[in-house]
């Protein structure tokens, strides 16, 4: 069953992988609008069709004038992507309308989230969400002046509910945030649950638990909050018990709004408070970094060194997002992902490797041309370190490490932490590449001393003692359990491509416990 579910989760992740995050979730916000305009011809939704397409017009011509105003005056690139994924969030989250004050009132929201992604910000990275400082401000603004509008979150409506699910799944799997939003939305439909049920109680009126339970559920921003707007990245701590953290924390503020006098603190000033917690915990990821010097580790393989500038910490395994800025990117835009290849005793030192593409220049990224380009003593900015690819607590746990090419490298990260470190743990390399001169980092491996199996069509030359080749074996799941025999008695971890990982997912799901790694390339 586990291994049925990894697969399919892999295979999922492979063909939204092909997709970048911005666009994907600008592709999801305009198909969520298309659907509330065609819901609005029939009265389904509250606003009319024309107080849509003005107010999303307002949104856009605000948002994208006063992003692309900023980067002009910062001296970084625009992408358009993003000004109207505050857009589209902001037309779901604020009530449409044609009143000129009210959409005074939208403009001035669109345009304080859009700068909010420059001012409220710490090395790149968000501190709060845009688009709910952009609907905080006007909320506060409206006790002033009441016909600026407030937010009215009209998104929460049975009609809207399957679209939401539909595209935020996809956004959710995308980012791999599932599980944590799936948590937010248990402690908000929960607490709002309690708090519905003592009003009526409180009034006198009958209660249908069922009833009250699916009202809640479809009639709440809840989906949409937790899909578009909590699962932002950039406004994430770095592991998994962090998030969970967070979603608990918007979600109880969310379900029981608190009522503060003049204004209540629920919906998108619940989700203020958790980027603030959230940033608390990751304030010591956004650094920035010095280039130092590059190396090719293989034919295809360029390993980048770094100096961080300022203290940084990070657990063997985990990942950092690198932002490179540089004019008109793609739309693969200007951050990438990279699993940190050193290990935790080597900073300040730090040292990323990517696979460069085997096809022509063109073909290339924006990004790789434009890190191709950085020099030496050039300053890039890490907006953030996550991941839970980590080694387990108890180093009596024996273990499984699967590589796939460049997936090699947060086990690099790990097994020099290990050496390092000087901890003794039981551990199975099995290492795949497409032939003996992509193994990369095998000075590495080699002085871990851990055993390696290695899958490659060529016998590569000069194998140390504890390394093997796997000789006419096929790297599947039987080739895997061949192998690896004992593989229930180990903790298996797998870094590479989600296509891997789903056809190994039947030997897998025989191991102790298992933790991946899917990165979908750039």
């Amino acid at each position: 069953m586990i291994g049925s579910l990894t697969s399919l989760w892999n295979r999922v992740f492979a063909v939204l992988g092909r997709v970048s995050m911005y666009r994907l979730v600008y592709v999801a916000l305009g198909a969520l609008a298309v659907v509330a305009l065609v819901l609005s011809f029939f009265s389904l939704v509250s606003p009319e069709p024309l107080e849509l397409v003005v107010t999303i017009a307002v949104l856009s011509v605000v948002c994208v004038a006063v992003d692309a105003a900023t980067q002009r005056v910062l001296r970084r690139p625009w992408r358009i992507e993003s000004s109207l994924i505050t857009a589209f969030i902001l037309l779901f989250v604020l009530r449409p309308t044609l009143e000129p004050i009210a959409l005074a009132g939208i403009a001035l929201a669109g345009a304080v989230a859009s700068l909010s992604k420059y001012v409220l910000a710490w090395q790149g990275r968000h501190i709060f969400n845009p688009a709910a400082v952009g609907a905080a401000v006007l909320a506060i603004a409206a006790i002033w002046v009441p016909s600026l509008g407030t937010p009215a979150w009209w998104v929460g409506t049975p009609a809207m509910a399957a679209p939401v699910i539909l595209a935020g799944l996809a956004v959710l799997w995308r980012t791999e945030k599932v599980r944590v939003i799936l948590v937010f939305l248990v402690v908000a439909v929960a607490v709002a649950l309690v708090r519905t049920s003592a009003q009526y109680q409180s009034a006198g009126l009958e209660i249908d638990g069922l009833t009250l339970f699916w009202q809640v559920l479809w009639s709440s921003p809840f989906l949409f909050l937790g899909a578009f707007m909590l699962s932002e990245p950039l406004t994430l701590p770095p592991r998994r018990w962090q998030q969970f953290t967070v979603a608990i924390v918007v979600g109880a503020l969310a379900g029981w709004p608190i009522d503060l006098g003049v204004i209540s603190l629920g919906q998108e000033r619940a989700l203020l408070i958790g980027n603030a917690i959230a940033f608390a915990f990751a304030l010591r990821t956004a650094v920035e970094l010095v280039l130092v010097s590059r190396a090719m580790r293989t034919d295809s393989v360029q390993e980048l060194t770094f100096r961080a500038r300022r203290p940084l910490r990070f657990l063997p395994g985990q990942y950092l997002e690198l932002e490179v800025p540089h004019p008109h990117p793609d739309a693969r835009g200007t951050r990438r992902e990279f699993s940190i290849a050193s290990a935790p005793e080597d900073l300040p030192n730090l040292r990323i490797a990517f696979r460069e593409s085997p096809a022509s220049a063109k073909a290339q990224s924006s990004y790789k041309k434009a890190l191709a380009a950085v020099p030496d003593g050039g300053q890039l900015a890490v907006t953030g370190i996550w991941g839970d690819f980590v080694l387990p607590k108890k180093s009596t746990v024996p273990l499984l490490m699967v590589a796939a090419g460049i997936g090699v490298t947060p086990f690099v990260s790990q097994l020099n932490h290990m050496r390092l470190a000087a901890e003794d743990r039981d551990v199975v390399l099995v290492y795949v590449a497409t032939s003996a001169a992509e193994l990369a980092f095998r000075e590495e491996l080699e002085a871990s001393g851990v055993p390696v199996v290695v899958f490659t069509r060529d016998r590569p030359a000069d194998l140390p003692r504890h390394w093997f080749w796997a000789q006419g074996v096929r790297l599947n799941a039987d080739g895997l359990l061949k192998v690896v025999p004992d593989i229930s008695a180990r903790h298996a971890f797998i870094s590479g491509p989600p296509g891997l990982i789903a056809d190994l997912a039947p030997a897998l799901e025989r191991a102790r416990s298992l933790t991946t790694d899917a990165f979908s390339g750039y």
